[in-house]
């Protein structure tokens, strides 16, 4: 059942109601290594993906960490 909307990484995505930001990963296949979540400006710890749950209008972009030098 799709309730609202999101802009996640600059593009307006579909969402469900009560979806958490670990089964937002999940449900647009992205990874869940090497990256971190910003949630309306803010990052927001790993520890905390499962319980912070994504509202109709959250701006979250997701960063994947890359290696080099």
């Amino acid at each position: 059942m799709v309730e609202g909307s999101i802009t996640l990484n600059g593009e307006t995505r579909e969402m469900e109601h009560g979806i958490d930001l670990a089964r937002l990963l999940d449900r647009f296949d992205l990874p869940k290594q090497r990256v971190a979540i910003e949630l309306n400006g803010t990052v927001v710890r790993r520890s905390t993906w499962g319980e912070t749950l994504v509202s109709d209008g959250d701006k979250i972009e997701v960063v994947h960490f890359v290696g080099g030098g």
